[in-house]
């Protein structure tokens, strides 16, 4: 790399380096519970690493190469404040952060992408992007989703972490939790929170993952990530859709 080149990682770059209008994307997790063997930033990790092989698979673009800013480690997590080592920043304060980084970011940034991987935020980018949106900033969001996945700590997200990250896994102490789909969960859950349904905080069943398997689930997020990109066509909530 040259001297006067811009890494893909914001945070390592220089500030002559950086290319007015790039494409900047903005990686958002949580950090809380995962059961009693995914590390606390799990959302945190996937969103990072998604938004990091995005860029690299996107590669060069009109303003330079895509560029990744730190990401947002907390974020809306209040249905599982029933376990420690949760941290949530709640829905406003989380909306304000989404708003002042966009305006902030809009001051040399072309276009921003918040990539999410925690479904707790999803509300909250929604309302702010449309915000956004109308105030004229090119900015919108992605979500982080497995298709088929189970909802929490399961399979899907052990298999992700078991690729990402695998000396954090402590497989010998997952356990299965509340398997019910999520759609009949959640009531209970925003109602009660995750506690109430889950005393490991489990909503699936880690059984059965493996490194290969998250492999190919985070292969298929990151190549849905650049086709919504790519064909950046947002709904009224400035949520990226596939044509």
């Amino acid at each position: 790399m040259s001297e006067d080149s811009v890494p893909p990682v914001l945070a390592d770059a220089v500030w002559p380096a950086v290319p007015s209008g790039a494409l900047v994307l903005v990686p958002v997790g949580s950090t809380e519970q995962h059961g009693p063997h995914l590390p606390l930033d799990t959302d945190t990790v996937v969103a990072r690493a998604v938004a990091r092989r995005t860029a690299d698979s996107l590669g060069d673009r009109p303003h330079g190469p895509p560029l990744v800013a730190p990401a947002l480690a907390y974020g809306a997590s209040g249905e599982h404040a029933g376990f420690p080592g949760t941290v949530s920043i709640g829905h406003e304060a989380l909306r304000a952060v989404v708003v002042e980084l966009t305006r902030s970011l809009s001051l040399w940034a072309g276009r921003i992408v918040f990539v999410n991987g925690h479904g707790g935020n999803t509300a909250t980018l929604g309302g702010a992007l449309a915000q956004l949106r109308t105030e004229g900033h090119d900015a919108v969001w992605t979500a982080c989703e497995v298709p088929g996945g189970d909802p929490h700590a399961g399979r899907t997200e052990t298999s992700l972490l078991l690729h990402l990250a695998p000396e954090r896994v402590r497989l010998d102490a997952a356990v299965a939790g509340d398997t019910r789909p999520l759609p009949v969960l959640l009531p209970e859950l925003m109602a009660r929170g995750v506690r109430a349904v889950s005393a490991s905080g489990v909503l699936g069943d880690p059984a059965g993952a493996t490194a290969e398997e998250g492999g190919r689930a985070m292969a298929a997020l990151v190549s849905a990530t650049v086709r919504r990109i790519t064909a950046w066509s947002p709904d009224d909530r400035g949520r990226l859709t596939e044509r």
